[in-house]
């Protein structure tokens, strides 16, 4: 059985180029409407760079942070795939 830890990974890793999901829509698909911020936190201890944690944003439509390389990389590397 899949952690939820895992379950995250694999629906980020899924996110296509050019889109978004927000932290409470990837809580939601893994199983667990409220772990919203538990979803930022498996985000924040991601260095795996076959998961595209910058396409994880928060409800509200702002970015949040990006543990690697901080707000203003996240945001270019959204502009680069076309998501904004």
């Amino acid at each position: 059985m899949k952690t939820f830890a895992n379950k995250v990974r694999d629906i980020v890793r899924e996110i296509p180029k050019g889109k978004t999901m927000t932290y409470a829509e990837v809580a939601a698909r893994a199983g667990n409407a409220g772990g919203a911020r538990a979803v930022g936190a498996i985000m924040r201890a991601n260095f795996d760079e076959t998961v595209p944690c910058h396409r994880v944003v928060r409800s509200d439509g702002s970015l949040g942070d990006y543990n690697r390389g901080g707000v203003r990389k996240k945001k270019r590397l959204l502009e680069q795939e076309g998501a904004l």
